[in-house]
């Protein structure tokens, strides 16, 4: 949460300071790349406790679009094809219960592009906040045969930091992270069995391309 709290600092503050003007309002920037999606280490407990809960990491292409509303003030759709994550639930005894899900995290976000700084290479670096919604869809756990999984969709915080790194008038190279906060419940058989604290960092490269 301090992280979350961080980013969206940083935000606030961009967001008041003046600049030179690089990106005028009604240009449109679309960027291709891939991200991995890192969950926290401690995802939390399901069944009362009764079992600790491990979600593992993936890596996925991702596409966003952004608008710039106002000068150097853009917003942005986050889009990908679906992540799929591996689950592993451990008991008292050690004893382990593997499940599996695919997710997709669609995210908007409002951003602030800085400028005028005369940075090195002329790196502009970006600051943004909004909001995440994450589906989950084709889970499965190894128990019995006829158990049913279903993990509901969330909605949350999400942040956003970043560097495009110009290569020619119109074309960046943008290296980024975003925090987002993700706390799904969780249902076994239509019973619910607790929540499981994904909150990930989702680290990512790009190719960005302005119009």
């Amino acid at each position: 949460m301090m992280k979350l709290q961080s980013l969206v600092l940083a935000a606030a503050t961009a967001l008041t300071m003046t600049t030179a003007f690089a990106v005028p309002a009604g240009t449109w920037s679309v960027a291709a790349g891939a991200h991995m999606v890192d969950p926290k280490s401690d995802n939390g407990t399901l069944a009362n406790g009764a079992y600790s809960v491990d979600v593992d990491d993936d890596i996925r292409p991702t596409i966003s679009g952004e608008y710039f509303v106002a000068d150097n003030i853009g917003v942005e759709l986050l889009a990908a094809i679906p992540f799929h994550h591996d689950i592993t639930l451990t008991d008292a005894n050690g004893d382990k219960v593997d499940a599996k899900t695919q997710h997709l995290p669609p995210t908007l976000s409002l951003q602030y592009h800085f400028d005028g700084y005369n940075m090195p290479m002329n790196v502009k670096p970006f600051v943004g906040v909004g909001v995440n919604y994450t589906t989950f869809f084709k889970e499965r756990i190894y128990l019995d045969n006829g158990n049913d999984l279903n993990i509901k969709d969330s909605v949350g915080v999400a942040g956003h930091i970043g560097l495009d790194i110009p290569f020619a008038p119109t074309e960046a190279f943008r290296i980024d992270a975003r925090y987002m906060d993700i706390k799904p419940d969780v249902e076994l058989n239509g019973g619910d069995i607790g929540s499981v604290d994904i909150s990930p960092w989702v680290y990512g490269v790009a190719f960005v391309k302005t119009f």
